[in-house]
C-alpha cells in the first residue's frame, strides 16, 4: 500500500509540474498543445511497444514444447493470480535478465534471456517470472506510459521556451531590468524543469519495482526465491553486460546499465540490497 500511495504522489507531483511549466513557458494553449503532441506520441508506443522492444531484441516466441518448464511455471502463476496466459518468448543473450511488456494482461508477453535459464533454477526462475506477471497484474505500463508522457510534455514545453526566447522572448515587458530577470528565470526553468521530471519519472519506475518485487513474492509463494535470484542477477549482468537499449532499461527485472553515486537518482531500479533486504524481511515476517 505504501508504494502505491508514493506512485500516486509522485504521479501528483509530476502533473503539477506540467502545469506549472506550462504556466511559466507557453501558458494554457502550450501545455495543451505539448501534452497532446507527447500524449500521440507515447500512446502509439503503449499500443506497439510490445512489437517494437521484442523485436529490438530480437525475442522469438517458444511453445510448450520447445519451452515446458517457462510454460508450466508461467501456467501455474497465471492460475494462481488469475491472469490471462501471456506469450512466452526466448531471447539468445548469454546475459542473465528478463521483462514483460505488453498493453494490458490481455495482450501481454514475457521475455527472458538464455542466460537466465543458464544461471537460475527452478525456485529462482519461479519468483523472476512471478516478478513479471506482477507487472503486468498492475498494469504497470500503463503507469509507466503515463509517466512517460508527462515527463515528454515538459521536455516539449522547455524546447519552446528556447525557441520562444530565441526570436523574442516572454513577452513585451518594456523594463530592460524585469526582461532580464524573465529570461533568466526562463533558462533555469528551461533546464531544471526537464531535469526535475525525469527524476520523478525514475522514482515512479523504482517504486514500481518494489511493488512487482512483493507482488512476485506473493504470486510465488516465497520471496526467498526471488531474493536469491535477484542477487544472483546482479552479478551475472555485472559479469556479462547486456547492449541495451537505455529506452527500454526499466523493463528489465535488473538494470542492464550501471551507475552509482548521484547517477542512481536516474536510475530505473532501486538499488539491489534494499530489493533483497525487503523481500528477506517478507519472508521473516512470514514464518
Amino acid at each position: 500500500m505504501g508504494n502505491i500511495l508514493k506512485t500516486t504522489c509522485l504521479m501528483t507531483l509530476m502533473t503539477l509540474l506540467l502545469i506549472f511549466a506550462g504556466s511559466a513557458f507557453g501558458g494554457q494553449q502550450g501545455a495543451i498543445i505539448a501534452f497532446g503532441m507527447a500524449l500521440v506520441m507515447n500512446g502509439i508506443s503503449y499500443w506497439f511497444s510490445d512489437k517494437i522492444v521484442l523485436a529490438m531484441y530480437s525475442a522469438r516466441p517458444v511453445n510448450e514444447t520447445q519451452s515446458p518448464m517457462i510454460h508450466q511455471i508461467v501456467s501455474e502463476l497465471v492460475a494462481k493470480g488469475k491472469m490471462p496466459m501471456p506469450k512466452i518468448y526466448l531471447i539468445d543473450n548469454p546475459a542473465p535478465n528478463a521483462f514483460a511488456t505488453g498493453r494490458n494482461p490481455h495482450h501481454a508477453a514475457v521475455a527472458v534471456t538464455t542466460g537466465i535459464l543458464n544461471r537460475l533454477n527452478r525456485e529462482e526462475l519461479t519468483g523472476v517470472l512471478a516478478h513479471e506477471l506482477a507487472h503486468i497484474r498492475h498494469r504497470d505500463i500503463l503507469i509507466g506510459t503515463i509517466a512517460a508522457t508527462i515527463a515528454g510534455a515538459i521536455s516539449m514545453l522547455a524546447n519552446m521556451a528556447q525557441w520562444t526566447l530565441m526570436f523574442g522572448g516572454f513577452g513585451g515587458r518594456s523594463d530592460d531590468r524585469e526582461r532580464d530577470h524573465g529570461g533568466i528565470g526562463a533558462i533555469l526553468m528551461m533546464i531544471l524543469a526537464p531535469i526535475a521530471a525525469m527524476l520523478v519519472q525514475m522514482a515512479i519506475s523504482r517504486s514500481r519495482e518494489f511493488t512487482a518485487d512483493a507482488g512476485g513474492a506473493w504470486l510465488c509463494g516465497n520471496p526467498l526465491w526471488l531474493a536469491s535470484a535477484l542477487k544472483k542477477l546482479h552479478m551475472g549482468v555485472q559479469q556479462i553486460p547486456m547492449s541495451a537499449n537505455p529506452a527500454t532499461a526499466h523493463m528489465f527485472i535488473v538494470s542492464p546499465l550501471t551507475g552509482g553515486g548521484v547517477l542512481s537518482l536516474f536510475s530505473t531500479h532501486p538499488p539491489m540490497q534494499e530489493r533483497v533486504d525487503r523481500l528477506e524481511a517478507m519472508a521473516h515476517g512470514q514464518r
